[in-house]
């Protein structure tokens, strides 16, 4: 049995008996992607990945207040740097996963076009966005609105989902008409979903930098992080619409 698995070793393949469990948080918008990443890397290193997915303000919160997650993957990067200079998280382990892109997308093929007239003579009853105190992406909604001198007139119609998936939800079910959304929603494998869409330009909001965070020191969440940064994994993340950044 020893000889089995100083052999499995050297192949680079780990033993049942080595395989663990990693506990990811990981912001609303990301899941789908980490969804995928998870099985691949569950696959390739026999431990296993379990995903819970929030609005990256609350998931913050149940870190501060003690919840048992190995790695984060948040929306943003100021909860991964806040978590690390208050000595929750990992030092020297947080890193930018994925840069997040937005999109003003409608089910309706001809509701949005590239002049916005949809914004400027409110065609539409609501408006999705996702709340911009506690999401990243409902964050750069509001900037993009106020970009464009559309933010005050909007409020009447405006409808906040709890985090981005909620956002999108109102938008797919048809109770609001169109909405600001993760591109990753509305994208993959270089086609946008059917309907009509604006995708916002990077210089009218801030960037959505999504960074990642060791939590509870350990091989597994190490070898997951690892994997994530790996050029194998920036592919899957570049074929559901997210930047990545060139290492």
């Amino acid at each position: 049995m020893k000889n089995l698995f100083l052999l499995l070793g050297m192949l680079g393949i780990s033993s049942p008996l080595a395989a663990d469990e990693v506990r990811v948080a990981v912001a609303t918008n990301f899941i789908e992607v980490m969804e995928q990443l998870g099985k691949n890397f569950a696959e390739q290193s026999g431990h296993q990945v379990r995903l819970s997915s929030g609005a990256t303000g609350k998931l913050y919160a149940q870190i501060k207040n003690g919840a048992p997650f190995d790695v984060f993957l948040a929306a943003d990067d100021e909860r991964p740097t806040l978590l690390e200079e208050e000595g929750v998280a990992v030092t020297g382990s947080r890193f930018t996963y994925a840069l997040g892109m937005l999109v003003l997308w409608s089910p309706d093929v001809g509701l949005i076009d590239d002049d916005l007239q949809v914004l400027k003579r409110q065609h539409f009853r609501f408006l999705s966005i996702a709340n911009p105190r506690t999401a990243p992406y409902g964050r750069a909604a509001q900037q993009v609105l106020e970009t464009l001198g559309h933010w005050a007139a909007v409020q009447p119609r405006l409808v906040r989902g709890e985090n981005i998936g909620q956002a999108y939800q109102y938008v797919y079910s048809q109770n609001a008409q169109l909405g600001f959304v993760a591109k990753s929603q509305v994208f993959k494998d270089g086609v946008f979903a059917d309907g009509s869409y604006w995708p916002v330009p990077e210089d009218v909001h801030d960037p959505i930098v999504q960074q990642a965070v060791l939590l509870k020191e350990g091989t597994a969440a190490r070898d997951l992080l690892e994997y994530i940064r790996s050029p194998e994994a920036a592919r899957v993340i570049e074929s559901y619409g997210y930047g990545v950044v060139v290492r």
